[in-house]
């Protein structure tokens, strides 16, 4: 923690200097803040909260503050009171004093110490800890630390700091199950801070919520097309993360969920009746997914279903193919006849 010497740090004047006297061999002081002056009452703060007098440093830090509100080192002041509640695990109370110092002194050190405190109380809450209520540290602090990982990054574009909130925010959103808002921080996350030591954790993060977005072959399939194109291109371009998230066992789980879509929609073109739709989304699905449990049901019960039932035409076109599938990957040619025996 930046305890006594954050108030030195802002006015040359009030800091405390020593010198080794080269006759006495002793260190001298040669210059002080002027006793009574506010750079010496706030000194004196300081100093009780480097000793872990954290009750005096506030009480001197109130009256100060009430007494000095137009003073340059008013952000200071708030950072020693801040610091002495958060000492005392007082950590949601102390945010109200490095909030006022981030807010208010952009741009000054003292904003910069507010913003790293921020960071350290958000992190602190996104993993658990709680806020003080009725006495007992029962209360979730979760939305708090979302909030407080967006201003830092806000107010710290593309900093050390902002890398760190982005990152701890993602995490947040994935813990707590918020898979869409976790995608959006991580893209997020990878397209700023691509040189990041975290940006391996962050790219299979992506893909994984990608897949979590997907509910179901009622729901829209985006989430699964996005994370098979960005595993196929991990696979060309970091061969080695490609191997840890298991890129190919993932890809046939992708496949796997698509063809399971496209065969729910087959099956709702022969209920309303329309097998040639049907036929046309079946022979898409056996192109594109054939090592899929879905193309296999698709073979044994949809093609003999609404192959009766097309015109001459198309089916004395596209018979052939069918045959040629079933025979491939089911091993024998299921025709119509065979699911009546199964009646």
């Amino acid at each position: 923690m930046i305890l006594f010497v954050l108030v030195l740090g802002q006015l040359a004047h009030a800091q405390e200097t020593y010198v080794l006297d080269e006759l006495t061999d002793k260190w001298v002081l040669t210059n002080a803040p002027e006793p009574g002056s506010p750079e010496e009452q706030l000194t004196v703060a300081a100093k009780n909260l480097a000793m872990g007098k954290y009750q005096e440093a506030i009480r001197l830090t109130n009256i100060w503050i009430e007494r000095h509100k137009r003073h340059p080192l008013i952000g200071e002041a708030h950072i020693i009171h801040g610091d002495a509640l958060f000492a005392q695990k007082y950590f949601y109370e102390s945010l109200f004093d490095y909030e006022i110092v981030a807010r208010d002194y952009y741009g000054t050190q003292a904003a910069i110490i507010a913003n790293e405190r921020e960071l350290e109380i958000a992190t602190m809450f996104a993993h658990g800890t709680r806020k003080i209520l009725w006495g007992m540290r029962i209360a979730s602090a979760t939305d708090e630390a979302e909030e407080l990982f967006i201003r830092i990054q806000e107010r710290l574009p593309r900093s050390l700091l902002a890398e760190t909130a982005a990152l701890e925010l993602a995490d947040l959103y994935y813990r707590s199950k918020k898979m869409q808002l976790a995608n959006d921080m991580y893209l997020i996350f990878v397209e700023n801070y691509p040189s990041s030591e975290y940006i391996e954790k962050a790219k299979a993060r992506l893909i994984y919520t990608r897949l979590a977005t997907y509910r179901g072959p009622a729901f829209d399939s985006a989430g699964l097309i996005d994370a098979k194109r960005e595993l196929d291109r991990l696979e060309k371009t970091d061969t080695r993360l490609a191997k840890i998230v298991e890129s190919t066992a993932l890809k046939t789980r992708i496949d796997e969920s698509l063809g399971q879509k496209m065969l729910r929609t087959a099956q709702w073109y022969l209920k309303v009746n329309n097998p040639i739709a049907a036929e046309y989304t079946v022979r898409r699905l056996v192109k594109k997914y054939p090592q899929t449990a879905a193309t296999i049901e698709a073979l044994e019960h949809l093609v003999p279903d609404f192959m009766p039932k097309l015109p001459p035409i198309i089916r004395s076109n596209i018979g052939e193919l069918y045959e040629i599938y079933q025979e491939l990957l089911l091993g024998r040619i299921i025709t119509a006849a065979d699911l009546e025996e199964k009646k």
